[in-house]
């Protein structure tokens, strides 16, 4: 078992690499491009990355009193989105409802520092952590949350189906399980312009942003590699989680799965 282990592989982009080496050069690409990464969504989405993100967290039905856990969350956008529907507005405090809050939990130091940095340049001092840490092994008791969210950081893990696994495992029971995600093929209409806007536009805008072409290569193929909408919510479910279901945005260019720990 140890020898498989350690000749194990996976993907990074298309590339195939040792298993124990993914998690690093993930890393890697995300300390390159941290100062810049806010920017870029906006430019290679048009903007449209925050309407994606505005559907994430309707679907996810924040209410006040709740504990959101971000993961993958790097500068924090999708927490502090949330961040307004699960802390109770002062006045309004029951003592059957929690102070509530978001943590935003991501491998790479850089990229929480910069949501951190942001966070408090925005007058947010208050209801929501950033803490550093793995989506395949969490930091976080059993049972410690209510939401889970996670938003184009599933594709960049070693082993989807250990991080969809302790994703449950931190879900409270009734909790729910929401992945925003790119997909790997989108309506046939669309195919031509997005591959070439994909292969062609993308790194060439990632090196005049962020000097660093290769990320947005790995960026573009990872997408390529990652598993379809339906495998995606069949792994969903075999890491058991119930009700699983998507959504296609946007013609197929990201997908919205949910599901509910019961």
């Amino acid at each position: 078992m140890r020898e498989e282990e350690t000749s194990a592989e996976t993907d990074f982009g298309f590339q195939r690499v040792p298993e124990r080496e993914k998690a690093s050069l993930v890393r890697d690409v995300f300390d390159s491009v941290a100062t810049r990464y806010d920017l870029m969504n906006d430019l290679m989405s048009g903007g449209i990355h925050r309407w994606w993100k505005a559907e994430m967290v309707r679907a996810l039905r924040p209410r006040p009193g709740q504990l959101l856990l971000d993961v993958g969350g790097g500068t924090g956008d999708v927490a502090l989105r949330a961040l307004p529907h699960l802390v109770p507005k002062e006045g309004e405090r029951r003592a059957d409802v929690g102070d509530g809050g978001a943590v935003v939990c991501d491998p790479n130091e850089q990229m929480l520092e910069t949501g951190r940095a942001r966070a408090i340049d925005g007058g947010i001092l208050a209801g929501v952590e950033w803490i550093a840490g793995d989506a395949e092994a969490l930091p976080f008791p059993d049972r410690s949350f209510d939401l889970y969210a996670i938003a184009f950081a599933l594709r960049n893990v070693t082993r989807i189906e250990a991080a969809l696994a302790d994703a449950r495992r931190v879900l409270k029971p009734g909790g729910r399980f929401i992945c925003l995600e790119f997909s790997p093929a989108v309506s046939p209409l669309l195919q031509p312009l997005y591959d070439f806007y994909s292969f062609g536009f993308l790194p060439l805008l990632g090196q005049v942003v962020t000097g660093d072409r290769d990320a947005y290569v790995y960026l573009v193929e990872s997408i390529r590699r990652f598993p379809a909408q339906s495998r995606l919510a069949a792994m969903i479910r075999e890491a058991g989680l119930e009700r699983a279901r998507f959504r296609n945005l946007t013609g197929g260019i990201v997908a919205l799965h949910s599901a509910w720990r019961l």
